[in-house]
């Protein structure tokens, strides 16, 4: 095994300088997981030539080979690791080396079956798939810890480990006794008496009142509706929980000696985690995407994930740990991604900030679980259109190198936050047909349609800098997120607010008085009731009283009963019960939405509000994503048909090394990455 110091100079840096240290020195990260001991020896050497043959410039090692590093409790196999590490570095390709300790082998639970999760019905998880662990069981805890320490304490200073990856996606649920134990002590720490408890829950309802912790369940099976608060609270215990195994092994690694930076991956907006809470654990972002190719607009909606990414980072270069190179295997029905596609998406990501491009995985698996998911390397080896694809992908890459570590400099931000995601989605409410998350999506597409660049800001933090603040859906406004948006109104920006936002303080429990309680001084409008709506909507009038005509403008899903007390009128319903009644509203520079409005309300109020904040180009034609990273225009076109866009004029692509006059065309699946350069 070839060992070494510790690259020097990754010693003592700070979060995220690791991670631009290593693409300072490689550039553009390009690879994917790389699960070796899943195939014969005599195949790594081919593995590497080929990765080499594609430009693959880093890999992640070792996600799911805990029972082949440990095929018996305390027994360590070495060996096969020891060969692969070695070979990877004599051909140059960096390791992302893995903590195995996402998929437990079979043995830890028939040994200790307290250590497999229960579901919500009291049924206990076999093995046998992977995931299969109860995050408060402290034989498992203790077992990852083990085979972390160990793999870290050999692994910590060979020259080929340039990162560490703790566990893999990290999302486990259990309603289990293990974790009712432990609830029970994060409810304690948080609480610090029953009697606070049961206030902040108003366990009266229903006469739930608690005698002690040791009464309090996870919210399993029941015979009707749970208390919210209850489901609430145990939402951040399961993060919590998880992020607790995450720094054990994180900690681990540091004790080993270890300086390379650590992540995991993170994937998007999943339900399980919250993010925000996490990102400071984490020295670089990565994350994991599979937008649905079936999709028309999955590029708008994939650009909302990485806008998520970057901001977590706090603006830093990220990592995209994994995509498809063509098709899923968990779809009902799986389209595969053309090469073409698998570059403009791979492209995208780099846009928005990436500075790492990964896939799952290198080699495609002939068995298992996954064995239809695709891959770098497919079934039918190297003579195929995916993998020529892969080494287009992987020569355009090594040619933004200019663009690593530059940053998207965003001047409008959108408020969005896990827990108040978490509490306006449980069941009981106005309407199910309001979702925080396609909120977000409307909104935001309509900036990408724009080619404006938005960050993503979780409520309460420091709105100074930007110059328009979108609230699209924050169930939870708590007062630093009040005070914020009036001291952000006060500095001049504009800000859109959208309906059934500010209901609920930090517990669930709806405020009382009329909506939105915590804004209605910003805002200059009120509510008294919300309002589902028919399945065809209401029509809605200009101030005149005109209605817009039925196929135009509209109000869907969810309104509000307001009036105003201050705020001009932009919108009034013009049919049914709230006819009359306002329902866009504006307030200096602040707009209320006072329901969910078709898109081209919903894009009038955008415009004023974005007036004067220009998009990275001056107008984007339909189909075509604009946006500028650091020196460089990004311009990747998702239509069917070539676009023409004004752009600087003697600009260099860097994927072609062409210059361009003021006008560049754009043909459809294609992309230009341009940077101005001075003519010598």
């Amino acid at each position: 095994m070839i060992t070494g110091a510790p690259d020097p100079g990754m010693a003592g840096l700070a979060a995220g300088e690791g991670f631009a240290r290593l693409c300072a020195d490689r550039g553009v990260l390009f690879g994917g997981d790389y699960n070796p001991e899943q195939w014969p020896r005599e195949t790594w050497r081919e593995d590497v030539a080929l990765m080499r043959r594609a430009g693959v410039t880093f890999v992640t090692v070792g996600v799911f080979s805990w029972s082949t590093l440990e095929p018996e409790p305390g027994t360590r196999e070495w060996a096969w690791l020891d060969e692969v590490l070695d070979l990877l570095h004599e051909h140059g390709i960096a390791v992302d080396l893995a903590t195995p300790t996402a998929s437990p082998p079979p043995w830890l639970g028939i040994l200790h079956p307290e250590t497999l999760p229960v579901d919500r019905d009291g049924v206990r998880l076999a093995a046998g798939s992977r995931n299969q662990f109860a995050p408060s069981a402290r034989a498992y805890r203790d077992a990852a810890l083990r085979i972390a320490t160990d793999l870290a304490e050999r692994y910590a200073a060979h020259p080929a480990v340039r990162m560490w990856h703790v566990g893999n996606e990290f999302g486990q649920i259990d309603y289990g006794d293990e974790a009712a134990r432990a609830f029970r002590g994060w409810l304690r720490e948080r609480y610090g008496s029953i009697a606070a408890l049961n206030e902040a829950w108003d366990t009266r309802v229903w006469s739930q009142g608690y005698r002690d912790f040791d009464d309090i369940l996870p919210p399993r099976r029941a015979p009707y509706l749970l208390n919210p608060a209850q489901t609430l609270d145990f939402h951040r215990f399961t993060s919590d929980e998880l992020r607790a195994c995450f720094r054990e092994q994180r900690d681990a690694i540091r004790r080993s000696g270890a300086t390379q930076p650590i992540t995991t991956n993170l994937m998007g907006f999943f339900p399980l985690v919250d993010a925000w809470s996490w990102a400071e654990d984490l020295d670089v972002i990565a994350d994991d995407q599979y937008p649905d190719p079936a999709a028309p607009d999955s590029p708008q909606r994939i650009a909302l994930v990485q806008d998520l990414a970057r901001s977590l980072g706090d603006g830093r270069p990220w990592l995209l740990m994994e995509q498809a190179a063509s098709a899923v295997s968990w779809r009902p029905h799986n389209l595969p991604k053309s090469p073409g596609r698998m570059r403009l998406d791979s492209l995208q990501a780099v846009a928005r900030g990436a500075d790492g491009v990964c896939f799952f995985q290198w080699r495609q698996a002939r068995a298992g679980a996954e064995r239809f998911h695709s891959a770098m390397l497919p079934h039918a080896g190297a003579d195929t259109d995916a993998f020529r694809g892969v080494e287009r992908l992987g020569a355009d890459l090594a040619r933004l190198r200019p663009v690593v570590g530059g940053r998207v400099d965003a001047r409008v931000a959108m408020l969005f936050d896990w827990q108040g995601w978490w509490a306006a989605s449980e069941p009981a409410r106005p309407t199910t047909r309001h979702d925080t998350i396609a909120q977000l999506e409307r909104w935001h597409g309509a900036l990408w349609r724009r080619g404006v660049a938005t960050d993503i800001v979780r409520p309460g933090a420091d709105l100074s800098g930007y110059e328009v603040v979108l609230v699209p859906h924050s169930y939870v406004i708590e007062d630093d997120a009040a005070d914020e948006l009036r001291r952000a109104a006060a500095a001049g920006a504009r800000i859109v607010i959208g309906p059934f936002s500010g209901v609920a303080d930090a517990h669930g429990a709806i405020l009382t008085g009329r909506s939105p309680v915590p804004l209605r001084d910003l805002i200059g409008a009120s509510g008294e009731e919300w309002v589902g709506l028919p399945d065809d909507g209401l029509a809605l009038a200009l101030p005149s009283g005109e209605p817009t005509g039925p196929s135009t403008a509209r109000a869907t899903i969810l309104a509000e009963r307001l009036r105003t007390d201050g705020a001009e009128v932009l919108a009034t319903f013009a049919e049914g019960d709230l006819a009359g009644r306002p329902a866009v509203t504006r307030h200096g520079a602040v707009w209320y939405l006072g329901a969910v409005v078709s898109e081209d309300v919903l894009a009038t109020v955008l415009d004023e509000a974005l007036a004067g904040v220009s998009g990275a180009v001056p107008h984007v034609p339909e189909g075509l994503e604009a946006v500028r990273r650091g020196g460089a225009l990004f311009l990747l076109n998702h239509g069917e048909s070539a676009v023409d866009v004004d752009v600087p004029e003697g600009s260099e692509d860097l994927l072609t090394g062409q210059r361009t006059s003021r006008r560049a065309k754009v043909a459809p699946g294609e992309a230009m990455v341009l940077i101005e350069r001075r003519r010598t």
